[in-house]
């Protein structure tokens, strides 16, 4: 029998028109008790993550703070390996790192990063990965890839976490989830926005069925480590409600769902405080999914199901 991890709640931010505003948000997060912050990280209208964590981390004590995620593109390992550590040292040890291979073609279209075929985007993922790892640990370090070279470097500062921060790898297609699987400590599954923007195909794979193959997925990849792996479920509809069927149906279209499908998906929950803590049950019963989080339009709605599940 697979042995279940207590819950633990993240919520997902990234906008402020203010430092106030960015306090009061994170300070929030923290006091309704939510384990973790986490963030995004494109181009667009939303703050820079590592600025934003670091303040995050200035304005509180036990809040963990993450990434959902570090696009590999956008920063060599060793610049990533540097700030990371840097924020998880001020951070007295808060840190989780995200990383992923890049997928919003907008990214790309704006800065004129090459936007490589999707498998030499995961190899180069993968690469940096284990040289932030190297560079995380203790003494000189060196790797030759296809991709990343470092030659005798020892990353200073070292993290705070002995061997440096959690690893989070996320995906909705086979190859990533099976990497995930076998190299990171907190898989996400995720839609699959393997078209670049979050449309119909990556709504058609938040379904329930979808969901069970990403499952096999990660089981099969991960083998005998897979109770030692997180498993993490964004959640991009959280809804507290009491007119749940209503709701649904009215919401569900816009993501090409009937009310039934919308109901059924680990990514979109909708319904009272209560109806939301059973379907958790469900959901951690089914998937092992304990690390919920959920948009910060949601922060102090959820807080109730925060109450009667964290560390249950």
């Amino acid at each position: 029998m697979t042995r279940h991890r207590p819950f633990r709640f993240g919520v997902m931010a990234a906008k402020a028109r203010t430092a106030a505003e960015w306090t009061d948000t994170v300070r929030k997060a923290e006091d309704l008790g939510y384990s973790t912050l986490v963030m995004p990280d494109h181009f667009g209208d939303q703050l820079s993550p590592i600025a934003a964590l670091a303040a995050a981390a200035a304005v509180t004590d036990t809040l963990r703070l993450g990434t959902l995620v570090f696009a590999n593109d956008f920063r060599h390992p060793a610049v990533l390996a540097k700030d990371a550590a840097t924020v998880d040292l001020l951070s007295d040890g808060r840190l989780e790192v995200g990383v992923g291979a890049g997928w919003m073609t907008d990214d790309y279209r704006w800065t004129g990063i090459p936007l490589d075929r999707p498998g030499v985007r995961i190899d180069r993922m993968l690469e940096g990965i284990e040289v932030l790892r190297g560079l995380w640990a203790d003494g000189p370090f060196s790797f030759e890839g296809e991709h990343y070279t470092i030659t005798e470097m020892n990353g200073f500062p070292k993290p705070a976490q002995a061997g440096g921060p959690p690893i989070v790898v996320g995906g909705g297609g086979k190859r990533v989830l099976s990497a995930a699987a076998r190299v990171a400590d907190i898989v996400g599954v995720n839609p699959n926005v393997g078209e670049g923007t979050v449309g119909s195909a990556a709504f058609a794979s938040m379904s329930s069925d979808a969901t069970d193959e990403k499952l096999s997925w990660v089981r099969d990849a991960a083998g005998d480590r897979f109770d030692d792996i997180e498993i993490s479920i964004l959640k991009f509809v959280t809804i507290v409600t009491d007119q749940r069927d209503d709701v649904a149906g009215k919401v569900g279209p816009a993501m090409g769902m009937d009310a039934a499908g919308l109901l059924a998906s680990p990514h979109t929950i909708v319904g009272t405080a209560e109806q939301i803590c059973d379907e958790l049950l469900e959901q951690r019963e089914r998937w092992q999914g304990s690390y919920v989080t959920v948009q910060s339009d949601a922060l102090e709605s959820f807080a109730p199901v925060v109450a009667a599940l964290a560390g249950t």
